[in-house]
């Protein structure tokens, strides 16, 4: 640090911690507040002091580098050295130890609480539709994230059992609970992707806190179990699941409430399974009344010709079936909103060389992600007349965010930058494509680099030998 005296240093981390705190970056100013971030440090007991990077300020310099194309520390701490140029104040080292030992220091359930708290206040106030008689809907899907072929990585986030020792790369499984209306991230749970309690239901029902009496979830037919139908029938909540494979299709049994369309009754399995506690395991239902609908796909194209989803939304009246169709065809909406987080966000692949840190850049992601979509719905709510959140480009927002960086650095929160930055990003509309049918191939060839078959060091050694 380049400062004068000791007197200078603490007017301007005084100065520094105001200023983050204030949300002095443009695009997120009161969608993540002074008092909101302050209350989820002091509920986890976040405090240290000395330098510039405060808390708040690695908060925002975290921010920063997973929004960030480049996405290396060092660039995190150039654009703290850049925002402290530009406010007048002396200029920090562009050494990244600083910022990477607070960075260590900041707890992962810091980040964690504040998408939650982000992705609740999102669902509050956008998470209404003209679906289902104006229920909210929550959407629920699964995926994958890899990171670097460290030993760490390695003893907590195995590589798949198909890749040799060496070849592969640590891999983690997170599932996503997701309002469908705003696109908010309302929780997600991280686990290894292979062992006991690490698929897509185990962590499924580790989100089921975040579901409310009265709340309906969609999802794949992977979540169409009993034990989940009844789980969350417990709750007050209902389901809309596909059919799953195992099970038979049977419509000639049942209460007749249409065409394709029947009250059927499922049983709970005599057998308790592992994970279930006893306690649980008897105060399930005995059976389960759920409804069958078939739904017939026409569009050209579509592969999927007929489905069958099975309800917990008994009354065809209320919720008729292609009404239910429609819940679960937006139930796609969580596949594109994991491709925007890890394709356009680059969590695809993540950076951190520990664990802890692998998680600590998955929260920060899911928070900026979070953030974002604050901002679009901002946006789209300045629309004559408004729009739905969702027919606005995230990537769109994105790179518009991207470009107001600048401003943002040299102007802080200016109301007409502010508005012109929400204009910008209210203009890139998601294209209007019903039906849109695109075969899942690509055109350009990659180049055509041989494969690494054997580990990295033995790879080398071959070549020094050969040389």
């Amino acid at each position: 640090m380049l400062h004068a005296s000791h007197g200078r240093l603490g007017g301007q981390v005084a100065r520094v911690r105001r200023e983050a705190a204030d949300g002095e970056g443009l695009a997120f100013s009161g969608l993540l507040d002074r008092r909101e971030v302050e209350q989820v440090f002091a509920a986890h007991g976040v405090s240290w002091r000395g330098g510039v990077f405060t808390p708040l300020v690695t908060l925002y310099a975290f921010l920063g580098q997973v929004l960030d194309a480049d996405g290396s520390c060092r660039a995190a701490v150039a654009q703290v050295l850049a925002w402290l140029i530009g406010r007048g104040e002396p200029a920090c080292s562009a050494r990244t130890g600083g910022y990477c030992q607070a960075r260590a220091r900041l707890p992962e359930a810091a980040p964690h609480a504040l998408v939650q708290r982000v992705g609740r206040r999102l669902h509050e106030a956008h998470g209404g539709g003209g679906l289902l008689g104006g229920r909210r809907i929550k959407i629920v899907d699964g995926s994958t994230v890899s990171m670097p072929d460290t030993p760490a990585n390695q003893r907590t986030y195995p590589q798949a059992r198909t890749q040799k020792p060496g070849l592969g790369f640590p891999i983690a499984r997170i599932v996503a609970l997701f309002c469908l209306h705003s696109a908010a991230v309302l929780d997600a749970a991280i686990s290894p992707y292979k062992g006991k309690q690490t698929g897509e239901n185990a962590l499924f029902r580790r989100l089921f806190g975040q579901l409310r009496s009265g709340d309906v979830v969609a999802g794949d037919c992977g979540f169409g179990s009993f034990w989940n139908f009844a789980m969350l029938r417990a709750r007050g909540v209902d389901a809309i699941f596909p059919l799953h494979q195992c099970r038979p299709e049977d419509f000639r049994r049942g209460k007749r409430l249409g065409k394709d369309d029947r009250l059927i009754e499922w049983r709970k399995p005599g057998k308790r399974p592992d994970w279930m506690d006893r306690q649980t395991y008897d105060s399930l239902p005995a059976t389960l009344t759920l409804r069958q609908v078939r739904v017939r796909v026409e569009t050209p194209g579509f592969r999927v010709k007929t489905l069958v989803l099975v309800t917990t939304l008994l009354d065809p009246r209320k919720y008729p079936k292609e009404e239910l169709a429609e819940v679960y065809r937006a139930r796609w909406h969580a596949e594109l909103d994991l491709r925007a987080i890890k394709c356009v966000m680059h969590m695809d692949v993540l950076r951190g060389k520990s664990p802890a840190m692998v998680r600590k850049e998955c929260w920060m992601r899911l928070l900026a992600y979070n953030l974002i979509r604050g901002v679009m719905a901002r946006a789209a709510a300045t629309l004559a007349p408004p729009r739905p959140p969702r027919e606005l480009s995230f990537t769109g927002a994105l790179q518009t965010l991207h470009a107001f960086a600048s401003v943002a650095l040299s102007r802080g929160g200016d109301p007409m930058a502010y508005a012109a930055l929400l204009h910008a990003i209210a203009s890139h509309r998601v294209g209007d494509r019903p039906n849109r049918v695109e075969p899942r191939a690509v055109k350009r060839r990659p180049k055509p680099h041989a494969l690494l078959t054997e580990p990295r060091h033995k790879a080398r050694t071959r070549l020094r030998r050969a040389a």
